[in-house]
């Protein structure tokens, strides 16, 4: 992992202790709401539907075991909403169900934990604003912070999971996300674009990180004369307009990313729309211009290089500098004892859903599913939290990584150590084999806390994993990404999703459309594609039927060894739109003005 020089640490020490003077000024009254605003957002904290809420970056997914356990104590000791708070939280949440009679119901309101995003960030969504300075400072003591977590800015970096330990890597992406990362950070020219920019970096040759769903997607390879480089795409996205990014070079080598994102950064500050939020994504500048934004950027990456001399070009001694941080890791088998019967079926059955193929042959990567009944997906209390990192510190040398389906994986664990971290694992509910099947879902936390959702997505997820349950019956259905968003902005990625939920609000009440078809670019789904609609929406206790009699049309239409997506691809939409729209419930009727594909278009 990165470790922080000492410029690193003064910069955010310095940082957490501006914001602490701004707090206080804040809560003198020195600073008004409206004041105070743009600086709490700089450092990750939002004002969501019942309380603050803290988004930290963990940038490209790697995370140590002292952060894990930071993380834990800031859930145990600071996300404490006030006992009249949460009454009156759960007031609300009380209110909204009486006003839908039928609804499914919803579990209490939960605090005390961190929620893992789609986007290797944590949330925390009950921490006192009077006490977030000195969350602040907490989380700059090992190297963490909530920098651009927030506004139209570039956002933390992501990339694949499986960085640096693939075995199909073309080279290891760490350190040009690190660079990335260095660069972007507080950049001055990109610090008000017209909206929000996120860059996903991937090696392998299998897109595991989604790079086409993001405003700039950067894939390594190597031309014919063996040179690193990479694929540069520019303009994918989901929310309002799903658009997935077309490459716009096939091979920029790997010493000119700096210089090419900039040039693609000052097009689209320069011609970006600022007069339509709906509008302003680089995407939507990309649909419309074409060839046109190409050869913009292409332009204003010749006079980048001709003006400055490429003052931003990687030198070998900076990437080496930078790489020296991610070197393999000691490693030493635990050899703990265990009790496991390794010929079991739930032993066999996890080997193959949560353990995956290391590039050093002796390894393993193990995933831990947060994806358990009873809890909304990608949740983790200060326990679990504490837990793996001690299964870190045991097995994979003091290292995780979060994933954008909202789990973490265990990077460097030996083979022999794979029984007693399954042990382990399972004993705190993390071992469950569903990884890649219908309930390793991915959910947003939608109207239960975000104050921009517009229905709840807790209650449905947790309606399908009561439903499907059975791990037989999940191992018979096979591999199926279910993604869920509570409204548009699409935090859920139900745009990816082979089955795609989306919260909609139609006359104040929740309803929810399904879309079929949708791929994040992985081997599994395929080129990515968004999603196509089955029809106008359903209500919240119809989903749960809708999902099902979907997936019985998928039972009765495969053929042998054939995925739920490789069906609906071969059988089309129809057979499956009929499925859906025949489990409407009769004394439910569409909702007035219910979405349909019309409303996806390109405006």
């Amino acid at each position: 992992m990165y470790q922080y020089t000492s410029f690193d640490q003064q910069f955010i020490e310095q940082r957490a202790a501006q914001y602490r003077d701004q707090l206080q000024r804040h809560l003198a009254g020195q600073l008004s709401d409206t004041e105070f605003k743009p600086l709490r957002l700089q450092n990750g904290w939002y004002i969501q539907r019942h309380a603050p809420m803290l988004r930290i970056a963990v940038p490209y997914g790697e995370i140590a075991s002292r952060q894990l356990r930071v993380l834990a104590r800031i859930a145990r000791e600071y996300d404490q909403p006030a006992p009249n708070l949460l009454r009156h939280a759960q007031g609300l949440q009380d209110a909204l169900q009486a006003a839908q009679p039928g609804t499914l119901a919803a579990p209490p309101l939960r605090y005390g934990y961190g929620h893992l995003t789609t986007r290797t960030n944590v949330q925390f969504n009950w921490i006192p604003l009077e006490k977030s300075a000195d969350v602040m400072d907490l989380l700059a003591s090992v190297q963490m912070h909530g920098i651009q977590t927030s506004g139209n800015c570039i956002r933390n970096l992501n990339a694949d999971a499986l960085a640096g330990i693939a075995p199909d890597e073309i080279a290891d992406p760490r350190p040009f996300a690190e660079i990335l990362r260095q660069w972007s950070t507080l950049h001055p020219e990109f610090a008000y674009l017209p909206r929000k920019f996120k860059i996903s970096l991937t090696g392998g040759v299998e897109d595991r990180a989604a790079t086409h769903w993001y405003d700039v997607g950067l894939k390594l390879t190597r031309n014919d004369a063996g040179e690193l480089g990479f694929v540069v795409s520019v303009g994918g996205g989901m929310g309002r307009t799903p658009i997935v990014s077309p490459v716009i070079r096939s091979f920029l080598p790997w010493q000119q990313m700096l210089n090419y994102l900039e040039a693609v950064l000052r097009v689209y500050n320069q011609y970006g729309r600022r007069d339509n939020v709906w509008k302003a994504r680089i995407k939507v500048l990309v649909k419309s211009e074409g060839q046109r934004f190409t050869d913009a950027v292409e332009a204003e990456y010749a006079q980048i290089l001709s003006e400055d001399g490429g003052r931003h070009t990687i030198t070998d001694a900076e990437l080496e500098r930078v790489a020296a941080s991610f070197v393999q890791p000691e490693l030493q088998p635990a050899n703990l004892p265990h009790s496991v019967d390794t010929d079991s079926t739930a032993y066999q059955r996890w080997l193959e859903r949560n353990v995956r193929a290391h590039r050093l042959p002796q390894l393993r990567v193990v995933a831990l599913s947060f994806k358990r009944p009873g809890l909304a997906p990608g949740d983790a209390d200060a326990v679990v939290l504490d837990a793996v990192a001690d299964l870190a510190e045991r097995f994979s040398a003091g290292e995780a990584r979060l994933t954008h389906e909202q789990n973490m994986v265990l990077p460097w664990v030996h083979a022999s150590d794979l029984p007693a971290l399954y042990e382990h694992a399972r004993a705190l509910g993390l071992a469950r084999p569903n990884i890649g099947l219908l309930t390793d879902m991915i959910a947003c936390p939608g109207g239960d806390f975000c104050a921009l959702a517009n229905a709840r997505s807790i209650p449905i997820a947790e309606a399908l994993a009561e439903r499907y349950q059975d791990l037989d019956e999940l191992w018979d259905l096979g591999e199926i990404d279910l993604h869920m968003s509570g409204c548009i902005n699409s935090c859920g990625h139900h745009h990816s999703g082979h089955i795609g939920i989306l919260g909609v609000d139609k006359d104040g009440k929740e309803w929810y459309q399904i879309t079929l078809g949708g791929a994040d670019g992985s081997a599994l789904s395929g080129p990515a594609m968004p999603g196509k609609v089955v029809g106008p929406s359903f209500s919240a206790a119809e989903v749960p039927d809708v999902v099902e009699a979907i997936l019985d049309c998928y039972r009765a239409e495969r053929t042998d060894g054939e995925t739920f997506i490789q069906t609906l691809r071969r059988t089309g939409l129809d057979p499956f739109k009929q499925a859906a729209n025949a489990a409407r419930h009769p004394a439910i009727t569409t909702a007035p003005g219910a979405a349909t594909p019309t409303d996806l278009a390109i405006a």
